[in-house]
């Protein structure tokens, strides 16, 4: 009881803050990067040197009323069809600027529902993908599968053309909290389709679920995850349902009354995190779970894990780049977003250009806050011999950073020698701690509850 006061304290059932999946966060991107810019990064890339590619497809056949993902509904593969010619043409303009040799270490196709495509539409995209820079040595292709939007044909595509890793999108498995979400998967629905990943030799299996959702509570949680578990996931993220109806009108349709607390939000994430615990899952930042031996898990070990738009990663390519509407790409020098609007996106590609609308050029201390963010989110420590070897800070200024950071939490990090560490008992406000790091103003965006 004494921690939970103390954590209510320092504000962390009060708080909204960025998850931080990138520095500075997409609210603070301006208009100063377009499509001049982002063909210039693209062509000042390494030759042979290694990149990952995200693909972006915003459509659903039907739309989830838990979801903020930039999506759009459609009855038809009509509008589907002509989305995939147009990232066909979007690829062939990459291929052109691209410098020659560049290999691909990552590939993720995500939405929306990529599954949602017919087995023809898949081997066209993947040939397209293909034609635009080959897989490298021990690449990654992941796709995000909806088990309501599968089957042995659409996987039989996706394994031929190289998929090795399969995401699976659970959310929870109580009926009545599927019903009040939108989104309707039985047990046995979700298990036929892991038994049809695994039948086609896919190496590795992720999955998501949430806590947070309307009428859940720790007896339907556990249930939850002892059902996900026998499936044996390689990864599992289990992430805060963030409820912005203001920025995803379609939220309106959850009972907002129906919510659990913040307080209970973290009971129900404690619940979670305990199970995943005690069946041998190792921790990974501050959502993720992975079986040892997992890239994840070895990555955390050697201190070489990352966070990206898609969270935390074993991915250590500088280089990001989003294919399709509203995708963000990540370049040495900035970031750079494609236009939101799947309309607005595919009039740039048939007119023959990129759609990149904005961005943020780095600049002044950014890459120095988003290593520190970044170590924070990743490794609950900051390791002051590595910022000091990497960036132009004294030693000084760098402890006058963690002191100003420590001042904010009651003294309750710690501050060695070595640098900032954060203890396990006040790991729930680690994107509070990663805030305190952040130079942006956060009031251009609504973010989402720190728990």
């Amino acid at each position: 009881m004494q921690h939970r006061t103390q954590l209510a304290r320092l504000g962390l059932f009060d708080a909204k803050v960025p998850r931080y999946t990138s520095y500075p966060t997409a609210p603070n991107f301006d208009g100063d990067v377009g499509p001049a810019r982002f063909r210039e990064w693209i062509q000042a890339l390494p030759q042979d040197g290694n990149v990952s590619l995200y693909l972006h497809v915003p459509f659903c056949r039907r739309l989830c009323w838990f979801c903020a993902c930039r999506t759009q509904g459609t009855a038809t593969l009509a509008p589907v069809e002509a989305y995939v010619g147009d990232l066909e043409k979007e690829l062939s303009l990459l291929r052109d600027a691209l410098p020659r040799g560049v290999k691909l270490s990552r590939l993720h196709w995500g939405g929306g529902t990529p599954t949602l495509l017919s087995p023809d539409l898949m081997k066209r995209l993947i040939d397209s993908v293909r034609q635009t820079a080959e897989f490298a040595e021990g690449y990654e292709f992941s796709v995000e599968i909806d088990p309501n939007e599968i089957d042995a044909e659409r996987l039989d595509a996706l394994a031929a053309g190289g998929m090795n890793r399969a995401s699976i999108g659970v959310q929870d498995f109580d009926p009545e909290i599927q019903g009040l979400i939108g989104r309707e998967q039985s047990y046995d629905l979700t298990r036929q389709a892991v038994d049809l990943i695994r039948e086609r030799g896919v190496a590795s299996l992720n999955a998501d679920i949430l806590f947070g959702l309307p009428h859940q509570s720790k007896a339907r949680i556990t249930e939850t995850v002892q059902k996900l578990v026998s499936f044996a996931p390689d990864r599992v993220a289990l992430y805060g349902y963030a409820h912005v109806p203001w920025m995803a009108k379609r939220q309106q349709m959850l009972p907002s009354d129906a919510l659990p607390t913040p307080q209970e939000r973290l009971d129900l994430f404690e619940t979670a995190r305990r199970l995943f615990l005690w069946d041998s899952y190792r921790e990974i930042g501050i959502d993720h779970f992975a079986v040892p031996g997992d890239g994840l898990a070895k990555a955390q070990e050697n201190g070489t894990l990352r966070r990206n738009f898609q969270g935390y990663t074993d991915d250590t390519s500088e280089v990001l780049i989003g294919v399709g509407a509203s995708s963000i790409s990540k370049f040495p020098q900035g970031f750079a977003q494609n236009a939101s609007s799947t309309s607005k996106h595919v009039a740039a590609i048939r007119g023959g250009d990129f759609s990149t609308a904005r961005g943020h050029v780095f600049k002044g201390d950014d890459l120095l806050r988003s290593r520190l963010i970044e170590a924070v989110m990743c490794d609950f420590r900051i390791d002051a011999a590595e910022i000091l070897d990497s960036f132009a800070i004294s030693r000084q200024a760098l402890y006058e950073m963690f002191r100003q950071a420590n001042a904010r939490f009651d003294n309750l990090l710690q501050i060695t020698e070595d640098g900032l560490y954060i203890p396990q008992e006040v790991r729930p406000l680690t994107r509070m701690v990663a805030r305190s790091f952040d130079a942006y103003d956060l009031s251009k965006a609504g973010h989402s509850s720190a728990i």
